[in-house]
């Protein structure tokens, strides 16, 4: 099963400022482990809300608005996309993360196992694996 790990924001995240170079190296080390026990789908820090927008949907019309947002806590500043054997598994790897202060929520993704039986229509549920698993294809050759 997969879950995401989603990573607070904070002020020092909204406002830009990078990990120091020691936690640089503890991250790697972290990304390093996830990636030897075959977790790690995906991964990434993400820019300040200032270079982002948001799109809200209103009686069918989306409206856009720039960042910054509110609340520093209440927006992500990155996010672990993993594959592990349990909601166990995935909390021990996320207890694991070097962080000194912060907070990370754990979302099990959904997938088409998770419908009842009938309400996917036939192919729809191989759609939603089929980008994913045709880009490693899609990568240049050495």
């Amino acid at each position: 099963m997969r879950f995401m790990v989603l990573v607070r924001a904070d002020e020092r995240s909204e406002a830009g400022v990078l990990p120091a170079e020691d936690m640089t190296d503890a991250m790697d080390r972290y990304n390093d482990e996830l990636v030897r026990a075959g977790v790690l789908l995906a991964g990434e820090g993400l820019r300040p809300s200032t270079e982002g927008a948001r799109v809200t949907f209103s009686g069918g019309r989306a409206t856009v608005t720039e960042g910054p947002f509110a609340e520093a806590g209440e927006l992500i500043a990155g996010y672990w996309l993993i594959e592990v054997s349990s909601k166990a598994e995935a909390v021990q790897w996320a207890t694991r993360i070097p962080f000194e202060d912060g907070a990370v929520e754990l979302r099990r993704v959904f997938d088409a196992t998770d419908h009842p039986a009938g309400t996917v229509l036939p192919g729809t549920a191989g759609k939603e694996r089929t980008p994913r698993e045709e880009r490693p294809r899609n990568a240049p050759q050495a």
